[in-house]
Formats: structure tokens, sequence, C-alpha cells
């Protein structure tokens, strides 16, 4: 019988040998999931189906989360961040390089 670091230890490689791309969608994911469990308070149902859905919905949205951040691991975690501050980066040297080109 295996234990359970073992079947953990599976999961965690098999989560792992997936792709980049996989990653990245299963992060977003997480996001509908997160609004969803807030949103739903807005329902007319009782509190007991609401406390009900809010587990669920907000266990999806950890369970996204966290599998996305397995699959992409510490490179693609260090990727996705650096896409995102060069695309921030370049965004403000066009804001910079229009407000020279006005003085001028």
């Amino acid at each position: 019988m295996k234990t359970i670091k073992e079947i953990f230890a599976k999961v965690k490689a098999w989560l792992a040998s997936l792709s980049f791309r996989t990653g990245v969608i299963v992060l977003v994911s997480c996001i509908p999931f997160y609004i969803l469990s807030f949103a739903q308070m807005a329902l007319p149902i009782s509190t007991s189906a609401k406390g009900v859905l809010w587990v669920v919905l907000f266990g999806l949205a950890k369970t996204a989360q966290y599998g996305g951040l397995t699959i992409l691991g510490v490179e693609g975690y260090k990727k996705l961040r650096d896409k995102f501050r060069r695309k921030k980066g370049s965004e403000t040297e066009e804001a910079g390089e229009e407000n020279t080109q006005e003085l001028t």
C-alpha cells in the first residue's frame, strides 16, 4: 500500500510535467472561481446553501491556484513574472518617449 507522501509526490511530478501554457490556463481559471465564490452571496438563497457554495467555489479557486503554480514551477513563475514586468516597463518607456517628442 502506498503512503500519502508517495501519492502526493506522484501527483506533483505529473503536474510539473505539464506545459507552461497549461499552467497559465489553470492559474487563470482560478479568477472566475474567486469571483463566483463571493458573487453568489447576492443570490436569494438560504444562508446554509450560500455557505456550501462558498466552500465549494473557494475550494475550486484555491485548487486551481495551487495546481497552476505547481504546473508552472519556479522557472515558469519567474518567466511569467518577467513577461508582465517587461510589458509594464515597455508601456512606461513608450509614454516617456511620447512626452519627450511633445516637448521638442
